[in-house]
């Protein structure tokens, strides 16, 4: 959980034992205030804190799982030649893997799908196609991980996240019973900003050439923060404002989350508490939207 002036996560440990771990938020810069590029600086900072919250929590979510099992030889020389680093050196790994497998599936493969059928289409159509054929990945790509058990897990907890800001939201204390009956999907989520920044890459990658497709991927590489910046903007507005046209933008982000989220168990919810106590503000309306 992220407030206004700190984060934290809570992890369950093996035993049962709730781990919670607080942080400050790195100080707000000029660029955090400049619209578009406040966006962008958000996503990438969310990204890198967010995986390495993942790294943090699968290990002390693990611990002491393995006492007692001797390392393989690989593992102990990977222990002895990065030491401390094995961590980082595995996260910027994953990074790069995550980044290429991105570009691989809502970039390349979509342009070339339509590219081979260039000349049948106008270049809207193809522009169109390209999008319909980026959110079909995305939605069954979801759909597909979400099948793996620990995956489903995780979206749980996905879901008690947004139940709990939302019992925040609603004015009432942070208790289970609270919580409980409240709405697992939320305006303000990733889930709703991929997708709009789907949406929106449709209009701006519109623009772009067909003539070759790697110089396709190049250039809707560069507008990317452009794309980015705007979907920020709009969450934004869709989390401080409801009405039709805040409606709009959400709804099908709203019913992505079906998949990206779900009901969690009351252990999960605990653990949504326990991460949302310490950030919360303490002075009033210092977290309003």
């Amino acid at each position: 959980m992220r407030g206004p002036r700190k984060s934290a996560m809570a992890v369950r440990r093996p035993d049962g034992e709730l781990y919670t771990e607080v942080w400050d938020n790195a100080p707000s810069r000029i660029w955090n205030r400049l619209p578009i590029v406040r966006g962008v600086v958000n996503m990438i900072g969310s990204l890198v804190v967010g995986y390495r919250c993942l790294m943090k929590s699968a290990e002390i979510s693990t611990e002491g799982m393995e006492d007692g099992e001797e390392p393989g030889k690989f593992e102990q020389w990977l222990e002895k030649t990065f030491g401390d680093k094995l961590t980082n050196i595995f996260l910027g790994i994953g990074s790069v893997l995550g980044v290429a497998l991105a570009i691989l599936l809502f970039m390349l493969l979509p342009a070339w799908l339509v590219g081979l059928g260039e000349g049948f289409l106008p270049r809207w159509g193809m522009s169109l196609l390209e999008g319909v054929i980026k959110i079909a990945i995305f939605i069954g790509y979801m759909a597909l991980v979400g099948r793996i058990p620990e995956m489903y897990r995780m979206f749980q907890y996905h879901g008690a996240e947004h139940k709990t800001i939302a019992c925040y939201e609603a004015g009432e204390p942070l208790t289970v019973e609270n919580i409980r009956k409240h709405c697992r999907f939320h305006p303000r989520c990733g889930t709703s900003f991929i997708f709009i920044v789907l949406i929106l890459g449709i209009l701006i990658f519109s623009v772009v050439t067909w003539s070759n497709a790697i110089v396709r991927t190049l250039l809707k590489i560069v507008l990317l923060p452009l794309v980015v910046g705007c979907a920020y903007e709009l969450i934004k507005l869709a989390g401080r404002y409801d009405n039709w046209f805040t409606r709009i933008i959400s709804f099908p982000g709203l019913q992505i989350q079906r998949i990206t989220t779900h009901e969690p168990d009351d252990g999960m919810i605990e653990a949504a508490i326990a991460s949302m106590t310490p950030v919360l503000p303490e002075r009033k309306g210092e977290d309003q939207w």
